[in-house]
């Protein structure tokens, strides 16, 4: 694997997970995300937070997004910027046996930093932690048991897996899928880039999820709360010193 782009990934990955892992204790105090979010608030412009609010209030955790062996960081990065800009904010993040990555640049935009992210060795791990949350597993991949994505029913809670940019899905998360979809592509093209392929996929889920129930979001007033202050402590500079001058 070169260098410069196995850092890359390593470094995407690691921001991503502090940023989930973040707890909302300073210097041993506990502070409730209502008070993070006061303390931070004054140093925000208010357009900057009322599009915070706005965005978590668009935020679902019914709906998320895996990639499993993708080789290219930038693949990864493009696909992370589709889940954020269409609202679902949990990210997991397979590894593969390839062991190859592309360099690429910029291509997330930062998603990185407004995601929940995970890393996992192996689909079954992945898989196992989905299913303790109520996930329902739904590989993007033609099998003999495929159905169009028109035929999912997104309003269940429901994680969509995108795989390899050669091989597709591997073989042990088919098996560890609860259902195999395809999107239709009535042209000569038999099938999509992986980034597109998962940009169609999230916006149509989202789509269904509108027309089922009637919104896409769904965190409760705490979920809001939480996320709220997180968003709060990513955008402030120096947010970890403010948070300890107000608790000493």
């Amino acid at each position: 694997m070169p260098a410069d782009a196995d850092r890359e990934m390593r470094d995407l990955l690691k921001t991503a997970s502090a940023q989930r892992a973040r707890p909302f204790e300073v210097e041993g105090v506990r502070l409730a995300p209502e008070r993070i979010t006061e303390l931070l608030r004054p140093h925000m412009t208010a357009a900057r937070f009322a599009r915070i609010d706005e965005v978590v209030r668009g935020r679902t955790y019914a709906l998320a997004t895996v990639v499993e062996g993708l080789v290219n960081t930038g693949n990864v990065s493009a696909v992370m910027r589709s889940a954020e800009a269409l609202g679902s904010q949990r990210f997991h993040i397979v590894e593969g046996e390839n062991n190859r990555y592309k360099h690429s640049q910029r291509t997330s935009q930062g998603a990185e930093k407004w995601l929940d992210v995970w890393r996992w060795p192996a689909p079954a791990a992945c898989a196992a932690r989905l299913r303790d949350h109520d996930y329902r597993v739904v590989a993007a991949c033609p099998s003999e048991d495929a159905v169009p994505i028109g035929e999912i029913d997104f309003s269940r809670r429901t994680a969509l897996v995108v795989g390899n940019e050669a091989e597709g899905i591997s073989e042990a998360m088919r098996a560890e899928a609860d259902r195999c979809c395809v999107i239709p592509t009535p042209g000569f093209t038999e099938s999509f880039n992986v980034s597109v392929a998962a940009a169609v996929a999230l916006y149509h889920a989202r789509q269904d999820r509108l027309r089922r129930q009637g919104e896409h979001a769904d965190l409760s007033e705490s979920e809001q709360a939480a996320l709220r202050a997180r968003f709060c402590m990513r955008s402030v500079g120096r947010a970890d010193e403010i948070l300890r001058r107000a608790v000493r």
